[in-house]
């Protein structure tokens, strides 16, 4: 297994991907919610159960990427969340269009509501601002828990956590919002624990091998650690992903990038912490020298 020899390759990959979404963002811009950017919120009292594309039928005349939602026990009440700033008429005249369908009366409008940009970039703020601290505070931890080589080499894996996901939702238009933004702080704690589940190893082999130089010390660690993430993954991906197909909009809001990040986040610990560990280790060391034991 040449997985540190062929890290050149396991970087293009996740570079290209990137670098996708770059060219996908500054094309058609970023899929942002209403959380960010900002809209109207609405909600209807149907008294009956309708489908999801019962109510587009009304909401793609003014908003193809309203979010729809259903509320309540009975889940015969709507919550439509619309990044376009409708005022009052435009809202009272999409009440009007479901009044025609579904014979609803002027109470089952039962909430109308706009946020402006302002409130929009405060939770934005507050969503970099959430990672920030996250990153920070794993940094110290593995710091102190391991070495700083292994926390420098865990915050790039968790960087390229966040870029891959980000960019996958830019590559396919999902939209990004506040379920997204705790589905990411999910993410870098998923990360983080594949991550350190190698690195444990990698510092219990330093201490067992006599004689090692970093590259097979490395391969040997994700040898012995490879099934057990493989297997974690799996099984964590067939329950987000029944929640994704069986969910709610809402839930599936939060799931979806879960499935992303659980992928991406697998992937990093392997093929992107470990190498860059090494990069690291080469750099403070002759990377020709064989170590004795630690």
């Amino acid at each position: 297994m040449e997985i540190i020899h062929r890290k050149k390759i396991w970087f293009a990959i996740s570079a290209i991907i990137i670098l996708t979404a770059l060219l996908f963002a500054a094309i058609g811009g970023v899929n942002t919610g209403i959380d960010f950017t900002g809209g109207t919120i609405m909600e209807f009292d149907f008294h009956q159960q309708v489908s999801v594309n019962e109510v587009r039928q009304v909401t793609d005349s003014f908003d193809t990427d309203a979010s729809i939602n259903f509320i309540g026990a009975d889940q015969e009440q709507v919550q439509i969340r619309t990044i376009v700033d409708l005022n009052h008429q435009e809202r009272m005249d999409v009440f009007g269009q479901f009044q025609e369908r579904y014979g609803i009366v002027e109470n089952d409008f039962l909430r109308a509501e706009q946020f402006g940009p302002t409130i929009g970039q405060e939770i934005q703020n507050r969503a970099y601002l959430s990672i920030l601290i996250a990153a920070i505070g794993m940094l110290i931890y593995i710091t102190f828990r391991f070495e700083l080589s292994f926390g420098l080499a865990a915050i790039v894996a968790l960087i390229h956590d966040i870029l891959i996901v980000v960019s996958v939702f830019i590559i396919f238009r999902i939209p990004i919002n506040s379920p997204f933004v705790a589905a990411m702080l999910t993410v870098l704690g998923y990360s983080i624990n594949d991550t350190i589940v190698v690195f444990d190893r990698i510092r219990e082999n330093r201490k067992l091998m006599k004689k090692f130089d970093f590259i097979s010390l490395t391969t040997e660690s994700i040898q012995q650690t490879l099934k057990r993430s493989i297997y974690t993954s799996v099984t964590t991906l067939v329950t987000i992903v029944a929640l994704y197909i069986l969910g709610v909009p809402m839930i599936k809001d939060f799931a979806l990038p879960l499935i992303a990040g659980i992928i991406s986040g697998t992937y990093s610990s392997i093929f992107i912490a470990s190498p860059v560990w090494v990069m690291i280790k080469e750099r403070s060391k002759d990377p020709n020298k064989t170590f004795s034991k630690a």
